[in-house]
């Protein structure tokens, strides 16, 4: 199995490189997109409440197609997802996660003290879920199942008949079990396909979790939520909320709030620059000694250095090479995959930039 290493998508944050092909999100809003300064001005610093703001809840679920009181106001979705954790589990616990993923999927059930066992999902089958594997992995101590739809760092998306699938296999194999679909990338699309389907209606045994970091591109507020149609589940996370972070910041619910209220605006032009962005990327890799799964939504995708044409040591040269042309990509090591994969994000550079990237990307790849 391919190690994790995780710590080292700090650099995304920590360490600026001119030419960013790692990022996984959209190009940054500003605060001055949202709201002018007199309403910023005029809202209080009070605390908020340990559900979030009703009409920021009201918004979300008419989103995602539940009420407002099963949706919980998080700090990003890595606080939803390590509040499900916390109230679903015990140390010793079984948690099973498919991989490639989002590294927290992992590394916050083993810091809680639970055994997670690992379904891998293969580039050669286009990261599909091996439903049989994935049922066999499934025990009666399986307390959460977590799978991630479209999938960082794929962007492949799970089908409503894959997910109930999942669905049924839990309910035979680990009756106790809560499946968490994150996502987080469901609202990234591709020109004018629409916006799929969220599964937080799907079953009472489903929570979903998702933010405003990555389609909409708004990171900097640190806001995300979790849904749950069961009541006493939500009662649960919202009582670990309250005793952890108590509540989110009220200027990110205040900024959060205008998002979703121009969200189809913003949606739409995402969308359109995404799909022309994958439409280039595409074009690029059939001339380019790599393979590629074609992602489902989300900005980003998983490439390969082929076997054939990359020993192991050629694959860390390529690395090196992309440093000295101030290019980077996040290794599949950072997800659970061999580095020969790595991640590329298509939606963060402006249009200029993001073929220049690529000119030197080629270049390494050739190098």
């Amino acid at each position: 199995m391919t190690a994790f290493a995780p710590s080292a998508m700090t650099t995304l944050i920590d360490a600026p490189v001119r030419y960013d092909l790692a990022e996984s999100t959209c190009p940054p809003l500003s605060v001055g997109d949202l709201a002018d300064g007199a309403a910023l001005a005029r809202l209080r610093l009070d605390y908020g409440t340990s559900r979030g703001d009703a009409e920021l809840r009201a918004l979300i679920a008419a989103d995602v197609g539940v009420t407002a009181e099963q949706v919980l106001v998080t700090v990003g979705a890595i606080e939803a997802m390590f509040l499900l954790a916390q109230v679903t589990c015990v140390p010793g616990d079984r948690v099973l996660v498919a991989t490639p993923c989002f590294p927290p999927a992992r590394s916050i059930p083993e810091g809680l003290g639970m055994r997670v066992d690992v379904v891998p999902l293969a580039f050669d089958d286009g990261y599909r879920l091996p439903l049989d594997r994935f049922a066999q992995a499934l025990t009666p101590q399986t307390r959460l199942v977590s799978l991630a739809s479209p999938q960082n760092p794929s962007g492949v998306r799970f089908t409503e008949a894959e997910l109930a699938a999942v669905l049924a296999a839990v309910a035979e194999r680990a009756p106790r079990a809560v499946v968490l679909v994150d996502e987080t990338y469901r609202a990234s699309t591709y020109g004018a396909a629409p916006v799929p389907r969220s599964a937080a209606a799907m079953s009472p045994r489903i929570a979903t979790c998702s933010s405003l970091s990555k389609a909409h591109g708004a990171p900097g507020l640190r806001l995300g939520w979790l849904t749950t149609t069961d009541a006493e589940l939500y009662e649960q996370l919202r009582a670990a909320k309250f005793h952890s972070t108590i509540a989110c910041s009220t200027v990110d619910e205040f900024l959060a709030a205008q998002v979703l209220r121009q969200q189809a605006e913003i949606l739409t032009a995402r969308a359109r620059r995404l799909g022309q962005a994958l439409d280039e990327l595409l074009r690029w890799a059939r001339e380019q000694p790599v393979e590629i799964v074609p992602p489902d939504g989300g900005a980003m995708c998983c490439l390969r250095l082929p076997a054939a044409l990359f020993s192991d040591h050629a694959v860390a040269g390529f690395y090196a090479r992309l440093a000295e042309r101030e290019v980077r990509v996040a290794p599949g090591s950072w997800f659970g995959e061999a580095d020969r994969v790595f991640r590329l994000g298509f939606g963060h550079l402006p249009a200029n930039d993001f073929s220049a990237a690529l000119d030197r990307l080629a270049d390494a790849l050739r190098a």
